[in-house]
């Protein structure tokens, strides 16, 4: 661990950093400037040259940045040079997709257990784990030595769930439930809400449609100016 922390809002920016130099690395890239990757990551340069810089990499300047050591560095800094098991609790729709998807070893996460309480569900095997029931969590928390635990149970279970996981020794939580859940302090909370995502993106699509309107009727209104003079 470095002697003084990155600040907050540019270690939400290393994952998307990482992802583009991902990308260009498998595209054959060796080297990237800060303007190419800003680009990719949706901030601008100066951001991306003051992130860069907490992790001690100025790049060289007319060349850029190596982009293998770069992906090393931001690897390093957000722990990914290992891989972290996690649980997921809740094995429904949401937990079977994440359960099968690959993408995770790519980034340093491993699908240690699965836990439920539905009777149908226990034996199940989904993306090759079998779900396991939910008061055998603090046994498997343990026995994989679990760091990160993922909620994706209704609403109405998040907050037991994460009592449950505080108490088996989990101290990081992502909750997919549509519930705010209370925790120690000590204890990370990262929430992903689809919904309220969508409905963010419904406000933007409202706000385009609105402006797009108002353009129509000022282009008629002038079109209209045109053909009727004083």
């Amino acid at each position: 661990m470095r002697e003084r922390s990155i600040p907050e809002a540019t270690v939400g920016r290393l994952p998307l950093y990482l992802r583009a130099l991902v990308e260009m690395a498998e595209a054959g890239a060796t080297t990237i400037r800060s303007e190419t990757l800003a680009e990719a990551a949706g901030v601008n340069s100066a951001k991306v040259r003051k992130d860069l810089s907490h992790l001690g990499s100025y790049g060289t300047r007319g060349v850029g940045y190596d982009v293998a050591y770069l992906i090393h560095q931001v690897r390093r800094e957000l722990g990914l040079t290992q891989h972290w098991p996690i649980v997921i609790a809740g094995v429904g729709n949401l937990g079977h997709a994440l359960a099968n998807y690959r993408g995770f070893a790519e980034r340093g996460f491993r699908i240690a257990a699965l836990v439920d309480v539905d009777p149908r569900k226990i034996g199940e095997v989904v993306g090759g784990t079998t779900v396991r029931h939910l008061d055998d969590l603090a046994a498997v928390v343990k026995q994989n030595d679990v760091a990160i635990g993922v909620i994706c149970t209704p609403a109405s279970a998040a907050q037991e769930v994460a009592e449950r996981m505080v108490a088996a020794g989990i101290r990081s939580i992502l909750n997919f439930a549509p519930a705010v859940i209370a925790v120690p302090e000590g204890v990370s909370v990262r929430k992903v809400d689809l919904a309220i995502e969508l409905q963010i993106l419904a406000y933007y699509e409202q706000r385009k449609a609105a402006l797009a309107d108002v353009k129509r009727r000022g282009k008629a209104v002038a079109d209209l100016a045109e053909v009727s003079p004083p």
